[in-house]
């Protein structure tokens, strides 16, 4: 998902997005829709989280995290 589709998410949520980085404002979406803000924090490439939206996104950006 690209930041203009992300900043969408956040805007129907009520979040002002401005100034904020992708996987902070992904784990502000996820708290404010009720789930845990755990965005790219997926060791190994593990998660149970397998209905998660951010799921493709999480392990890139994790990836990223740990090299």
């Amino acid at each position: 998902m690209n930041m203009q589709e992300i900043r969408g998410l956040a805007k129907n949520l009520g979040i002002k997005a401005s100034g904020m980085k992708k996987a902070d404002l992904i784990q502000t979406i996820q708290l404010a829709e009720g789930n845990f803000s755990c965005f790219a924090s997926a060791k190994n490439g593990e998660c149970d989280q397998t209905k998660c939206i951010w799921r493709n996104d999480c392990f890139a950006s994790a990836k990223k995290l740990q090299n």
